[in-house]
Formats: C-alpha cells, structure tokens, sequence
C-alpha cells in the first residue's frame, strides 16, 4: 500500500515508515489524532520495538509541545528550497518569510484556520499581508 500523507512522511522521517500502513489501519491519519497516541495505542499498533516506542513517544511529545506545524519544518529539506544550506543561512529574513509563505501555500497550509489559528496569530498574519 503507497499511501502518502502527513503521517507518513513524518514515520519516514523517523526511520519508523514500516508503522505507517499501521498507523492508517488504526485511524491515525493526522498528526493531531496522532498526538494522543500513549503507550495502549502502541501496542494496537503493532510497535513492539522498545527503542521504536522510545523515539515514537518522544516525538509525540513534541509535537504536543510544539505543535504539528513543526514536523512541516522537519520534513522539508532544506536544499530544496533554495538550493544549498549556505544559501539558505545566508539569505535575509525578509527573503526567509516569503520562501515559507510559498512553501506553506504550496502545501496548502493556512495558518488562518484550524488548528493552527489562534486570534493574536491571525490578526499577526493578516496585518502582514496588508
């Protein structure tokens, strides 16, 4: 089964893509579901590996922490963008915030709507757009 989406790319960026079609199978397709995943869910899982557990749960966590958003960052590579890492570290912020805005509408990202909406952020993003 070739199934791509967020879930897995985020499982292949662990090194763990072998869980993915589990995942799926499970109901976990979106990395909001997947951050209630706890060591229960696991084992209907099928992650019986406890280094696979470990670097799973740890994972969960931050993107509890810090928020699904911040997988988009680590799927990313960043030659991609701009075409080599020095180009990229030396490129101005300004430069910067238009290369994620592309990325992001490229994605189809809309940090204006749910779940990654709040009131300050939304007033933020649509007074830079004006």
């Amino acid at each position: 089964m070739a199934v791509s989406n967020i879930v897995c790319e985020w499982l292949r960026a662990l090194g763990l893509g072998q869980y993915a079609e589990s995942f799926l199978d499970n109901g976990y397709d979106d990395l909001e579901i997947c951050k209630q995943v706890g060591d229960p869910d696991l084992d209907a899982i099928g992650v019986e590996n406890p280094q696979h557990r470990h670097k799973l749960l740890k994972s969960i966590r931050q993107l509890r922490e810090k928020g699904a958003a911040s997988v988009y960052f680590m799927l990313n590579d960043p030659t991609s963008l701009t075409g080599s890492t020095e180009i990229l570290c030396e490129t101005p912020p300004s430069e910067l915030d238009i290369v994620l805005r592309q990325q992001l509408e490229t994605d189809g990202i809309r940090l204006t709507s749910h779940p990654y909406s709040t009131p300050a952020i939304v007033s933020i993003v649509v007074r830079k757009k004006n």
